[in-house]
């Protein structure tokens, strides 16, 4: 995972962090955890689940994991109540059994080695702890990726390449559950998460695509100015626009979740 495509914490706020924050407050009732537990966020980014976690959740103690200094620069600065600091989810520096839950959003299907990483959300957590994650579908309804995806392929065939539904196998339901029950987790079972996005206007939705954080970003700003307005202009012929100019798609994730089990 490429640290200059996630540095920016004011660039991935407009982009994904607004529909992020969506997602994590489902996840977080989802897993419907007691109060008073110790919480580990893996990969936090710019502190949208540890926020999530923090209103509610009642947690005990909440501390947030990511390897990009400038994205926990970010979330110590917007989120008030848990601890921030860098580090790598495939190999955390945190004691065995420290946490009631380990969770990871959005940052799985990133990682060179998911599996090493899944092993250590299960490491970390007490027996009987729960170790969960949400990614992304990008193959499938994260619309407002798979709308510039098949757009961008549809000029560039090579864009294919960059397209997270295509070389990200991880955000499925099938290989998300497989990914817990080889960390040794059991219980393991998978929900889907529908959060809508709606765009005020078409430039709502395309703007943030010209910040570079992440994948499709970094794409859109890697082209010269011909190519970049042939895809603003495919989008804006493609995308279902409302009579008042809004745009209405899904985001959809996958979520996963597994407990350790007792001895």
């Amino acid at each position: 995972m490429s640290a200059a495509l996630w540095a920016a914490g004011d660039a991935y706020e407009p982009f994904m962090g607004r529909w992020s924050r969506l997602v994590a407050r489902e996840f977080v009732a989802w897993l419907s955890l007691s109060p008073g537990s110790r919480w580990l966020d893996v990969g936090c980014g710019t502190g949208a689940l540890s926020q999530a976690i923090l209103e509610a959740a009642s947690p005990g103690f909440v501390r947030g994991i990511d390897p990009s200094a400038a994205f926990v620069e970010f979330a110590r600065s917007h989120v008030t109540g848990a601890e921030f600091s860098v580090g790598d989810a495939q190999g955390l520096d945190v004691g065995d059994s420290s946490f009631d839950a380990a969770v990871a959003g959005l940052v799985l299907n990133h990682l060179p080695d998911p599996a090493r990483a899944a092993t250590e959300l299960r490491r970390v957590i007490a027996t009987g702890g729960t170790a969960a994650a949400y990614v992304w579908d990008y193959a499938g309804e994260m619309q407002m990726l798979r709308r510039f995806w098949d757009a961008s392929v549809a000029l560039d065939p090579s864009a294919i390449e960059k397209d997270q539904g295509a070389r990200m196998p991880l955000c499925k339901p099938g290989p998300l559950e497989e990914l817990f029950a080889r960390a040794g987790l059991v219980d393991v079972e998978v929900a889907r998460i529908d959060v809508p996005t709606v765009f005020k206007d078409f430039d709502d939705y395309w703007t943030p695509f010209l910040g570079g954080q992440a994948p499709a970003p970094a794409y859109a700003v890697s082209l010269d100015e011909d190519r970049r307005t042939a895809l603003r202009e495919r989008l804006r012929e493609t995308l279902p626009v409302e009579p008042d100019g809004s745009v209405h798609l899904l985001a959809r994730a996958w979520a996963v979740r597994g407990r350790r089990a007792v001895a």
